[in-house]
Parts: C-alpha cells; sequence; structure tokens
C-alpha cells in the first residue's frame, strides 16, 4: 500500500517522506523505484518515542499510517506484539499529532477483520463489530481509537476500514499471490500443482491501489470521518483459482490440489464491506474488478518468472 500511494502523491507534487524501520533504509520493497524522489525518516512501530520523533522532524500536513503487522495467522503467536504494534503505535501517533501538529489530517488503516463474527453481511461503517483474532482486536482498538481521539481532542482523523486489498506486490505467503503465481508458473512448465486449503472461504478482494487512492480522498474531506473500502463481492478461493488458470489457458481443476490439514473451519459472517458511503461522500470508484486485478496479478507474475527474477521481498 505504500508504494501505491508514494506514487499517488508524488504524481500529485507531494513532498513525500516515508518512516522505516530504524536500520532498514536500504530495503523499501516495493518501494524501491521511488526510493530517489521521497526521503526517509526513521520510526518503530513499538517505540513511541521514535513515531514522536519523526511527526517533530517532519511536521506533515497529512500523515498516512498503514503500517502493521499484516498476516494474521502470526498475530495467534505474538498477540501482545501485534496489539502494541497496532493500537500502540495508532495511540503514539495520535498523541503526537495532537502535541506538535494538531492542524494535520490524520487517517489510520483499519480493516474489515474488525467485524469478526458480525451478525450482518455486508458489513459497513455502523456494523457492530466482534473481533476473533488478536489482529482483528487490534485493529478495532484502533478504529474506535481514532473516533476518539477525534470526538474529544477535535482531531482531523480518519479510519479507513479497508477490506480485503491485492496486487502483485503481495508477498507470496498471501493466498493471492500465492495462486498467481502458480498459475504462471505452472503454464510456463516451472511447477505442476498448487496446494490450498479450503476452496471455499469467502474474501471481498479489492485493488490496493483503488484503495490507496480513496484514502487519499479521505484525507480530502473537510471533515473527517470513517468510511469503508470494499468492492462489496465476495468470491471464493475455488474462483480465484478458477480466474487465475484460466488467465493462462488452464483448468485450475487439473493443477489445485487440497490439504484437508489447512482447511478451516466455516465462518460463521462472509467477510463483505459495503463502500456505499465513500461512493457517495467521496466519489470514490474501483477501476479493477476482481477478474481484472486476478490477470494482473498473473500477468505480472509471468513477466517476473520469465524473466528469472525471484519475486519481491515482504516490506
Amino acid at each position: 500500500d505504500g508504494s501505491f500511494l508514494a506514487e499517488l502523491l508524488l504524481a500529485r507534487g507531494y513532498d513525500v517522506v516515508g518512516a522505516v524501520r530504524p536500520g532498514h533504509m536500504a530495503e523499501l520493497g516495493c518501494a524501491e523505484p521511488v526510493r530517489d524522489r521521497v526521503r526517509l525518516t526513521e520510526a518503530d512501530l513499538l517505540v513511541p518515542e521514535t513515531i514522536r520523533a519523526a511527526v517533530a522532524e517532519v511536521r506533515p500536513q497529512e500523515i498516512y499510517h498503514l503500517a502493521a503487522p499484516s498476516y494474521v495467522p502470526r498475530s495467534w503467536e505474538h498477540p501482545r506484539e501485534t496489539l502494541a504494534a497496532i493500537a500502540g503505535s495508532t495511540g503514539a501517533l495520535l498523541e503526537a499529532v495532537r502535541e506538535l501538529v494538531p492542524e494535520a489530517r490524520v487517517l489510520v488503516a483499519g480493516s474489515g477483520s474488525m467485524f469478526g463474527e458480525a451478525r450482518v453481511s455486508p458489513q459497513d461503517e455502523q456494523t457492530p463489530a466482534r473481533p476473533s483474532t488478536p489482529y482483528a482486536v487490534a485493529k478495532l482498538a484502533a478504529h474506535q481509537l481514532v473516533g476518539a481521539m477525534r470526538r474529544h481532542e477535535g482531531l482531523h482523523a480518519t479510519s479507513a476500514i479497508f477490506f480485503n486489498h491485492e496486487s502483485e506486490r503481495r508477498p507470496e505467503r498471501f493466498v493471492t499471490r500465492r495462486v498467481s503465481r502458480a498459475a504462471a508458473a505452472i503454464s510456463l512448465g516451472l511447477e505442476r500443482e498448487i496446494t490450498l486449503g479450503s476452496l471455499d472461504a469467502v474474501r471481498d478482494w479489492s485493488f490496493a491501489g483503488d484503495f490507496v487512492a480513496g484514502a487519499w480522498l479521505m484525507l480530502q474531506q473537510e471533515q473527517a470521518d470513517d468510511y469503508v473500502l470494499a468492492s462489496g463481492v465476495g468470491h471464493t478461493v475455488a474462483e480465484l483459482a478458477q480466474t487465475a488458470f484460466a488467465c493462462v489457458g488452464l483448468d485450475a481443476e487439473d493443477h489445485v490440489r487440497v490439504d484437508e490439514d489447512l482447511v478451516r473451519a466455516p465462518e460463521p459472517t462472509t467477510s463483505i464491506g459495503n463502500a456505499q458511503k465513500a461512493r457517495t461522500r467521496l466519489g470514490w470508484a474501483p477501476t479493477l474488478d476482481f477478474h481484472g486485478l486476478v490477470e494482473r496479478m498473473v500477468r505480472a507474475d509471468l513477466q517476473r518468472l520469465r524473466q528469472g527474477e525471484a519475486g519481491l521481498r515482504p516490506t
């Protein structure tokens, strides 16, 4: 998300400052192509003082807080660290803004996962949240903190409730990139099959570039508010595989194997977002639908594999 956002802001004439972890200035991952056009500063999500120091150094007019440990299964292994990195860093950032640059506009990336086992689907800004993972609990805490600081302190603080958003820049541990890369690799004769868990799991997938465009629109509003960004359409993992393999003229059923040990219990509530508020108030509209997104990812993996690249490093 950060690489797409940096490109968007640079195209609009912004001076862009990116925050990286101390000691990681040489590792920009997907943002490497814009290194020479942005300024870098250091901040660690787990060290509040570094967040405050970054705000004091830059004195920004707009702040996009996108960083978080985003691999949900890992949150079960490190719940305390997950809460600190997501909710704690949000608290540290908002506190620094209040004290140093109260006029700044702040966006905090939330997550549709915070709705968890909500009783309705699709979910919108008013849906009661029932988070079911440490990651989702942390995202809900950050979301609620944004609202509380906005109401009590008068900050221009917005929570962008992002549902699943993907691109060719995703690390390969995520199912979307695993599938797009497998389709490309199998079509080139480099692999023969891919092993997945439940094919019936449903997600509301959108293009990451569309979401950062929506995030920018949110901070251009006179009044801060919270907005869901989503496609509003759910697709199964089976549909993801079918679409990806069809892009290279293959039938997914011939190459997808299900490992029963990876199959999780069915989710009680389908995770689908209702972005009507963003569409109406912001004029936001996605540029890519599900099929366009999957094709974009497969084509990128085909090019990457043909060039003999190992893939993008996670950021």
